[in-house]
Formats: C-alpha cells, sequence, structure tokens
C-alpha cells in the first residue's frame, strides 16, 4: 500500500474512531464535522494530506487553492455588516487603519494532522485530567487531550499540547515596525525538540512530563547574532515549571534566565509582545482564570501560502501601520472561545486576553488584549499553512499590533529563506545548559 493509500485508510479509520468516541457530528480533533446552514463553512473531509505536484522537500509549499478568487472585502466602511463575525480587535483594526482591510476567500477546512495524531486523541478520553490546580495536564503523552473542552483551561492545555512536529530546524525572521514603515529585521535559527506527542518516539519512551525543548539561536543582525536562549517547557507546570537559561557571546557564559515567562518582553521585540505572547500563547496558565466562552464563526487569517511563501519578499508584507492586506487571506470558520481574565493579588501588563482558537487545529488565529483600564491595546492575528509533508497545520506570519502606538510586530517571516521546515537530530547533550555553552563557542 503506498503512503497516499496508507493516509485515505488512515482517515476513514480515525473517522470512525472519533464518530464512537466525541459522536458521529465530530472530527478527529473534536471539531463540528458537518458545514454551516448558510453553506458558508463546508464539511471537514480530512484536510490536506500530501504536497502539490513538485514540492522539494522542506521548501515552500505551493497554493493549492492559487485559482479561488475572493468572494469580498471587508473594510472600515462597511465593517458594521459583518461585525458579528469580527472579534473587537478586528473591527478596532478596520476602523482605526483606512488602509487594512480584510480579502475574504471561500473556506477551505484544509486543517490535517497524521493518523497517530488521531488515534491518540481518541485514545484519550477518560485518561486525560487537569493537573491541580490546572496549571498543567496529567494522564496522557500524546494527541490534544481534551477534544470537547468543558472550561477554558482544558481549551488553552490543547492549543498549547496540539501536534507541531518532532525534531526538527526552522529558519525565520522577525521585525519590529515604526509608524513610517521602517524596520531592522531580527533573524533566527530555531530548533524544536518535542517530547510530548513525538510520533518518533513511542509514547512509552517519551520523557514524563517533557512538552519539548527549544533552542533558539539568533543569527542577525550583528549585535544581537549570537545569543541563543534553551527553554525546557513541561506539561505539568505544578510538578515542575520551565526553566530557561541564555548564553552571551560577549561573556561566554551561561545564565538562568527566569525572566523567559509571563509578561516580561520577548526577544528583541522592542516591548510589543510578551514571553507568553509567542505563538499566541505559551508557558504557565496561574496568572488567569479561563472561561470558555463557546463557538463562533469568525473571518480568520487561514491558507495563508501567498503571504508566507517565496513569491513575495519581506518589504512585500511590511507596510506602515500593518501588514500588506492584498497577500493576506481570510476565511470563515469556527472558533472556540476563551476568555482569560487576570487573578486577583496576580499582575501582569494584559488584564484579560480573549483568544480565537481555530476548532479544526486548535490553533490560535485572533488573541484581543487588553489593558489594566479595560481598554483594548493590543490584537493578535496568527496566519498558518499546511504543512503537508507531515501533514499538519503550523504557524507562518504572526502579527501583533499595538492599536495605542501605532506600531507593530511581524514574527515567523520565512518568505526569503531556501527551507521552511527541516527535520534534524540533536543528541540530548545539545538541550542542556552545558550543551548550550558548547553550540555558542562553536
Amino acid at each position: 500500500m503506498n503512503k497516499q493509500a496508507f493516509r485515505v485508510v488512515g482517515l476513514a479509520l480515525a473517522l470512525g474512531a472519533a464518530g464512537a468516541v466525541f459522536g458521529q457530528a465530530r472530527t478527529p480533533m473534536g471539531a463540528e464535522a458537518g458545514g454551516n446552514a448558510a453553506g458558508t463553512i463546508p464539511a471537514w473531509t480530512g484536510g490536506i494530506v500530501k504536497p502539490q505536484p513538485g514540492h522539494v522537500a522542506g521548501g515552500h509549499y505551493a497554493d493549492p487553492f492559487k485559482a479561488d478568487k475572493p468572494q469580498f472585502t471587508i473594510t472600515g466602511a462597511n465593517a458594521d455588516q459583518y461585525k458579528a463575525q469580527l472579534s473587537p480587535g478586528q473591527y478596532a483594526m478596520l476602523k482605526k487603519y483606512p488602509t487594512w482591510k480584510m480579502v475574504v476567500y471561500p473556506t477551505r477546512r484544509s486543517a490535517s494532522f497524521p493518523k497517530e495524531v488521531y488515534d491518540e486523541t481518541a485514545a484519550n478520553a477518560g485518561k486525560a485530567r487537569l493537573s491541580q490546580g490546572g496549571n498543567g495536564v496529567v494522564g496522557v503523552r500524546g494527541g490534544i487531550p481534551f477534544p470537547v473542552p468543558k472550561d477554558g483551561l482544558e481549551a488553552i492545555w490543547n492549543t498549547v499540547l496540539r501536534y507541531r512536529g518532532d525534531t526538527y530546524l526552522t529558519k525565520w525572521a522577525q521585525a519590529a515596525v515604526t509608524r513610517e514603515g521602517s524596520y531592522t529585521p531580527v533573524a533566527f535559527d530555531y530548533e524544536y525538540d518535542f517530547h510530548y506527542g513525538n510520533l518518533t518516539r513511542p509514547a512509552a519512551e517519551r520523557q514524563e512530563n517533557k512538552l519539548a525543548n527549544f533552542l533558539q539561536s539568533t543569527t542577525a543582525p550583528a549585535r544581537l547574532a549570537g545569543q541563543i536562549l534553551l527553554v525546557h517547557e513541561t506539561v505539568d507546570q505544578v510538578k515542575e515549571p520551565r526553566s530557561a537559561w541564555t548564553y552571551n557571546p560577549g561573556q561566554r557564559r551561561v545564565r538562568l534566565a527566569p525572566q523567559v515567562a509571563h509578561d516580561n518582553p520577548g526577544t528583541a521585540a522592542d516591548g510589543l509582545r510578551t514571553s507568553d505572547d509567542f505563538g499566541m500563547w505559551n508557558g504557565s496558565t496561574e496568572r488567569y482564570d479561563w472561561k470558555l466562552v463557546g463557538t463562533q464563526e469568525l473571518y480568520v487569517p487561514y491558507n495563508s501560502y501567498l503571504i508566507s511563501g517565496n513569491e513575495v519578499k519581506m518589504a512585500d508584507v511590511l507596510k506602515p501601520a500593518h501588514v500588506n492586506p492584498d497577500l493576506a487571506r481570510y476565511e470563515l470558520h469556527r472558533v472556540w472561545v476563551v476568555e482569560a481574565t487576570l487573578k486577583p493579588g496576580t499582575s501582569h501588563i494584559y488584564k484579560k486576553r480573549v483568544f480565537y482558537i481555530d476548532a479544526d487545529s486548535w490553533m490560535v488565529l485572533v488573541v484581543d488584549k487588553y489593558d489594566a483600564r479595560d481598554e483594548l491595546w493590543r490584537v493578535a492575528e496568527q496566519h498558518s499553512i499546511v504543512f503537508a509533508e507531515v501533514p499538519m497545520i503550523f504557524a507562518t506570519l504572526e502579527v501583533h499590533h499595538d492599536l495605542q502606538s501605532g506600531r507593530y510586530i511581524a514574527m515567523g517571516m520565512r518568505n526569503q529563506e531556501p527551507k521552511v521546515f527541516e527535520p534534524v537530530k540533536r543528541d540530548k547533550a545539545d538541550f542542556t545548559p552545558s550543551g548550550l555553552r558548547g553550540i555558542g563557542t562553536r
């Protein structure tokens, strides 16, 4: 049986398992499988499971929906007509920036994952549970722990523990853009070594309580090059919180980095994002109360092949006030809405955040962030494509807009990189503080 035939059979089996566990109307990831009554959201039929013909391993992906034509465009002038399908942050962006718009295309439910992910998700029923206080998950080592969540904590842990590959390297750049549109790109090499859900290791061999090792190496500009960040992320942060270390090339020293958490500034972000903004959300949940608001149909960035691809350059993407809206693609999708409110007696620059999480993939697509005065402050959007070799839906361009300063930071730009994804093999010692010193002095 060839690989594609195996995937088709595997999908059929996974759909059967999902029906048995979650009810016939659910996908293997717990989303509503059918389309909506208006016909504007189609049924999920398996998503994209193979690259377009001619794809080069690790390279940029051709747009499988290039022939699609825009259905309509949402602007500040007609935003009220679509307000029910916009987040407050998106609506505010449309009203604040006359040059920003949302070009809406047909909805393509392209999200897909390996059959093993579907199987592990189905097997998690009755096993997964939140740790004491909700700051972690126990009982499982792969798959989505709570495909049909009962509360906000279960939903946010689904996005933290969603499948994002095994062990690999990806190179990308970020830019903090001024009001006038100027910026200095900062380039990174990122290495991820996932333990939770890693399909190259049987579940019994995955290190207990380890989510992932994360290695961030700054490669440009010259004044920042050589700085390295190592993070050990855990699944149950009650049992064992995150650990982090930094390497400074000038001092040739490795130091503990407890500040890599919560609302401490992100790396080279010019104050435009926090540490826990990375990937739209990461880390400890302990400072917020989490409420599952429900589901909603929302216009979200999706199938963002053009703005993420090598047919355009970074300068084509980055414009004053916001990224180039002519390169972005929006679609109507079902999302889980999760509201995080700061707990009394704790601190964070965001008093409230509202997360809009793709029901098909558990990826956060939009976040509205509020300041201590309960005023809308920042709006984040995450674009994505399907890395069909795996397959998995994966984040590409991540943008955090500051409505008060008129600035934004764009992350995950791989437009000018020859490869977007490269599996690597690392020794365990490379993800230790002593290994970090060795990497830094090579």
